[in-house]
C-alpha cells in the first residue's frame, strides 16, 4: 500500500501548479498577441518563406545577410523549448526553477516583438482575424472543397466565441466506408505535454476557408468531460461500432442543436 503524500509534497505539487497556469497564461498571450501567428503561412513566429534572423529574433529578409553565420536561433525554437523545460520543472514541484524559466521566456519575447516593432513589422489583429474566419465557416459536410490530411493534423479548434479547444491531433477513419468519422482533440496540455485527447464526430465541426481553423458549437467543460482516447488508439479493444456508439451518444448529449 502506497503511502498518502506528505504535506510537503502536496504544497510543492500545489505551488507548481500555479507556474502550470502561468504558462498557459503565456501561452495564450502568444497567439493573441499580434506577432506569433500560428496559421497562414507563419509557426513558431516567423513567416515561413523568405526570412530569417539575426540578433535576438529580428525578423530580417533572407537577402540582408552575407552568410548563414550570421543568423541565430530563432525565437520560436527557444521560446518553445524553455516553455517545454519550465512545464517540465512545473510537473516535478520546482516552482522556483519554472517562473525563473519562464521569465527567461518573456524576455525573448520582449526582446523579439521590440525588434519586430522597431523594423516596422505592425501587429496582426489576430482576433479580429480570426473572428472574420468564424464567421464564414461552413458545416464540413456541406463542403465541397477539397483538403490535405496535414491541413487538418494540428489545426486550431476553437469555439464559434473564438475561445481556443485545442488542436486536432489525429483523424479516425470508418473501417466500413473509409471517411473520416471522428477528428481527435489534444486538449488541456502545453505543446503536446499533459494532453487529453477526445474525439469528436467529424459531422460536428464547421471550417474556415483554407482548413485555417475548425469550430465547434462547444466549450471546455465539455470537452473535459468528454470520452477519452489513448493517443494513437482509438479503441483499446479494437472495436469501433462500441467506442462510436459511446462516443456518439456523448455528442448529441453535450453540442448546441
Amino acid at each position: 500500500m502506497l503511502a498518502a503524500p506528505t504535506l510537503e509534497a502536496a504544497s510543492r505539487q500545489k505551488v507548481a501548479q500555479q507556474c502550470v497556469t502561468d504558462l498557459q497564461a503565456f501561452h495564450d498571450e502568444l497567439q493573441k498577441g499580434g506577432y506569433w501567428l500560428s496559421s497562414s503561412g507563419y509557426g513558431g513566429g516567423y513567416p515561413r518563406y523568405g526570412y530569417v534572423y539575426g540578433e535576438r529574433g529580428m525578423m530580417l529578409p533572407i537577402d540582408t545577410f552575407e552568410s548563414k553565420a550570421e543568423v541565430h536561433a530563432r525565437p520560436g525554437y527557444e521560446i518553445r523549448t524553455l516553455m517545454a523545460s519550465a512545464h517540465i520543472m512545473a510537473q516535478r514541484g520546482q516552482q522556483a526553477a519554472c517562473e525563473a524559466l519562464l521569465a527567461e521566456t518573456r524576455d525573448i519575447y520582449k526582446d523579439y516583438a521590440a525588434n519586430l516593432n522597431k523594423t516596422g513589422v505592425a501587429k496582426a489583429d489576430m482576433s479580429g482575424w480570426q473572428n472574420q474566419l468564424i464567421a464564414a465557416a461552413q458545416p464540413v459536410t456541406s463542403s465541397t472543397a477539397s483538403f490535405r490530411s496535414d491541413q487538418l493534423i494540428g489545426a486550431a479548434v476553437v469555439t464559434p466565441h473564438n475561445d481556443s479547444l485545442g488542436s486536432v491531433d489525429d483523424i479516425v477513419l470508418s473501417p466500413l466506408t473509409g471517411k473520416i468519422s471522428y477528428l481527435v482533440i489534444g486538449h488541456g496540455g502545453l505543446f503536446g505535454i499533459d494532453e487529453k485527447y477526445v474525439p469528436v464526430p467529424w459531422e460536428d465541426f464547421k471550417m474556415t476557408p483554407g482548413a485555417t481553423l475548425l469550430v465547434l458549437d462547444s466549450d471546455k467543460n465539455a470537452l473535459d468531460a468528454g470520452p477519452q482516447v489513448r493517443e494513437n488508439q482509438f479503441s483499446a479493444n479494437g472495436d469501433f461500432a462500441q467506442e462510436s456508439r459511446k462516443i456518439d451518444d456523448y455528442w448529441k448529449a453535450h453540442l448546441a442543436p
